[in-house]
């Protein structure tokens, strides 16, 4: 018997320790089924959302530009259909994700905008050469009418996705599961504006080789990436069970303030939303500015500008890869310190390194790994310190930040360029990066103290 007990003893204690073994870095994560359909939902879908934006402006050179017309007066009331959604509904939409079943708001989200784009083709075909009013295209009015559909259910899959994570990652698993999660966010953000245009024409090229109708293949290709992240996200379970509740449920506006006050009386998921939006801020001005430092690097011209996207690419996954398997054993909020100095000093060095293409690719790769250490431990603290009732909520206002934050830059940096130059728009972009990371690191010491 005795003997029995110590065999007994002996394999539990190579199973915990095995177990152990196994719990490090993105092995358990990547061996988690739920997770790998979800991740696989976000590249499509998220692949999607990057060149949807690209597809409009090639739509808008294809069919409205008229000669000798700035193409900006026609992207403009795109950018401003894609980006009302995000200030109108995002929190809204956050409100509903805490009520609704996640898998249900994933799927459905997907499958819709991947309809909407795929018959955007026969939209403008129906609608050529009429007019809305004011002689302006109808056709152009359907664009922007599906532009901002397809941004009003982004609003509801961006925190739905999110406030998943959580409930089928074990929390000791959350910084690597985040790690993969916003790596893949910041990679397509940039690879969707690099390479979203020669994308694009490859499909039109195939689609011209299959026989299919002049110039649908870039729709396709979107919408249809959407239609596979739905499909794919149909196999996924939350594992959420249906509570019936007999009380009225609070109005929307009441629910979406409870997340309000909750962010106001919670520093530390406030503070960590805040250096989300500051640096999504800056890589949203970077991709704009990064045609102008192309042009400006001698061994390269202006329109190789995603060589620099790439190089950051390749930073951020690297260091996503050391977090992810490390990063446990330190201190969330100094890893993000960290970042937030590693990404004003290479922001400042790259200001100075547009005479050397290697240099300033060293120095971007470099600028991408200091952001990894700011974005995976701020998300993973959002998500380990929101209770599971508050995370729709809290989502949806992060969504709101972060929507406005890619935005507004899109349509400021350039003209800040112009104003006042490269160099001192880059050190800027700098010095909020260092102001935000101090900010947080000193609310927290005093929080803690």
């Amino acid at each position: 018997m005795h003997l029995t007990e110590s065999k007994t003893s002996k394999n539990d204690r190579n199973a915990s320790a095995s177990e152990a073994t196994v719990s490090e870095g993105f092995t358990p994560v990547l061996q988690n089924r739920r997770f790998l359909i979800l991740w696989l939902g976000q590249i499509f879908s998220q692949l999607a959302d990057k060149v949807y934006l690209v597809l409009t402006i090639a739509i808008i050179a294809d069919r409205f530009q008229l000669s000798n017309q700035p193409i900006s007066q026609w992207v403009s009331p795109v950018t401003i259909a894609f980006t009302i959604p995000a200030v109108l509904f995002g929190s809204l939409a956050g409100v509903y994700v805490d009520r609704w079943h996640k898998k249900s708001i994933l799927v459905i989200s997907n499958l819709a905008r991947g309809i909407l784009v795929l018959v955007l083709p026969l939209l403008l075909w129906l609608a050529a050469g009429k007019s809305f009013g004011w002689g302006i295209s109808l056709g152009f009015v359907l664009m922007l009418v599906v532009t901002f559909a397809v941004s009003t259910f982004t609003q509801f899959f961006a925190p739905a996705e999110q406030a998943a994570i959580p409930l089928i990652v074990k929390d000791k698993h959350l910084l690597a599961a985040n790690s993969l999660y916003t790596t893949t966010m910041m990679a397509l953000l940039i690879f969707g504006f690099a390479v979203g245009e020669p994308l694009l024409s490859f499909a039109d090229w195939l689609g011209d080789r299959g026989g299919l109708p002049s110039n649908i293949g870039k729709e396709i290709l979107v919408g249809g990436a959407y239609a596979i992240a739905g499909i794919i996200l149909l196999w996924f379970n939350t594992g959420e069970k249906l509570q019936t509740k007999e009380r009225e449920q609070p109005h929307v506006f009441s629910d979406i303030w409870e997340g309000i006050k909750y962010l106001k009386t919670n520093s530390l998921v406030r503070n960590a939303l805040i250096q989300l939006t500051i640096l999504f801020s800056i890589f949203a001005a970077l991709v704009v500015l990064a045609v102008s430092m192309a042009d400006a690097i001698p061994q390269i011209d202006a329109d190789q500008f995603g060589i620099l996207l790439a190089a950051a690419g390749v930073g951020m996954a690297a260091s996503a890869a050391v977090i992810g398997h490390w990063g446990e054993k330190f201190d969330r909020t100094k890893i993000g310190f960290l970042g937030s100095i590693g990404v004003a000093v290479f922001l400042t060095a790259l200001s100075f390194a547009t005479n050397n293409l290697w240099l300033a690719l060293v120095i971007t790769a470099l600028l991408g790994a200091s952001a990894a250490l700011v974005g995976v431990p701020m998300q993973t603290t959002i998500q380990s310190k929101t209770p599971t009732e508050m995370r729709g909520k809290v989502f949806g206002l992060q969504n709101n930040a972060i929507n406005i934050a890619l935005s507004l830059p899109l349509a400021l940096a350039a003209e800040a360029e112009a104003r006042f130059g490269l160099q001192a728009v880059i050190l800027t972009l700098g010095a909020i990066a260092l102001l935000g990371g101090i900010s947080n690191m000193y609310i927290t010491q005093s929080q803690n103290d």
